[in-house]
């Protein structure tokens, strides 16, 4: 059984517990700290958008479009579907001769209540704009434009990109694939919410993947020139990746390129850390995303990123969490476990 994580207090009791696994390794696949049961297959949904986007970049598509950093940002984003977001997905259609159209993500309400809010007073219903992973999919979308050569019926070529034998799908699951060096042939696969191939991969190979991404070491050339043109874009452009009041755009907009973090759908995490060369996979049992993944997450970054004490005291601030009512008043806490507290750099 995986330890307690992260308590729940309220007032000066415990209300409830999470439990999980973390796994935090080098980029030659040595393992520098883990809790947990790291070598059970997991499904990392949007963790690893970073990894799907290599491709993206590595083709020359992203050059030969002319994406900028906020576009690339948004390939690895999943966003709150603020008009920012929506606009950027936009503009990367367009560079790729397309349109929201050719988005075979699905359309929701933005995750940005104020956003949807006002789309509602519009009179207007949520596009495929929208979805938080539209950024993803237009930079598959681009990557098409790539792999077809520039040929006359890039809309045809396109239709049904998120089907696993899609030329567009295979580069990415081949890259997916390269960078967590685990057989995607040989685990369950599933249908991710925005419905592209989903594949169980365990926190030690999804650790070993960001300490890749962080350093370039065990990519072929291409990845890692792509690895760093993403994590410049991301530090370059944060809010990009997921919005108003998110924690990845909170942490990357106050510690800039130390940290690369990206949630993941049921309590998973996924982040680099260049500076120590290291990656960091996390899941939370019972799937709390909002709550435990992030309390973790920050736990972590305070063990492993070196913080002056401004830097520390925000961290602290989600690691060691106050929950309010809707009066305002403080009911109670997140905090990190004592095991967790014991992880050390």
């Amino acid at each position: 059984m995986n330890p307690i994580l992260v308590d729940v207090l309220r007032g000066n009791a415990i209300e409830s517990t999470h439990c999980g696994a973390l796994a935090v390794l080098d980029a030659d696949g040595a393992v520098v700290a883990s809790l947990g049961d790291i070598e059970r297959p997991i499904f990392p949904r949007s963790a690893v958008k970073v990894l799907q986007a290599l491709p993206l970049v590595a083709s020359g598509a992203a050059d030969q479009l002319g994406l900028g950093d906020d576009e690339l940002a948004l390939a690895c984003a999943s966003h709150g579907g603020e008009e920012i977001h929506a606009q950027t997905a936009a503009r990367m259609l367009a560079k790729a001769g397309l349109d929201a159209n050719a988005l075979e993500c699905g359309a929701h309400w933005p995750y940005h209540e104020a956003s949807a809010r006002t789309l509602a007073a519009q009179g207007r219903e949520p596009n495929a704009l929208n979805n938080n992973c539209s950024g993803k999919h237009s930079g598959f979308l681009c990557l098409a434009c790539a792999l077809h050569g520039g040929k006359p019926d890039l809309r045809q070529f396109v239709r049904g990109y998120l089907k696993p034998e899609h030329p567009v799908m295979r580069e990415v699951t081949a890259a997916l694939q390269a960078a967590t060096s685990y057989d995607l042939s040989n685990t369950p696969q599933g249908t991710d919410g925005c419905s592209i191939p989903t594949f169980a991969i365990p926190l030690r190979h999804l650790a070993h993947a960001f300490a890749r991404v962080g350093t370039g070491t065990g990519l072929n050339a291409g990845h890692a020139a792509a690895a760093r043109r993403l994590r410049s874009a991301v530090a370059s452009a944060p809010y990009l990746v997921a919005g108003q009041g998110r924690f990845d755009t909170r942490v990357m907009e106050r510690l800039g390129a130390r940290v690369f973090c990206k949630v993941g759908a049921e309590g998973v995490f996924c982040a680099a850390l260049p500076e120590r060369g290291l990656g960091v996979a996390i899941k939370i049992d019972d799937g709390n995303n909002a709550r435990a993944a992030e309390v973790v997450m920050a736990a972590v970054i305070e063990a492993f990123v070196t913080l002056d004490d401004g830097d520390a005291t925000f961290m602290r601030s989600l690691s060691d969490a106050e929950m309010r009512n809707w009066n305002g008043i403080e009911v109670g806490r997140l905090v990190a476990t004592p095991i967790l507290r014991s992880l050390r750099r």
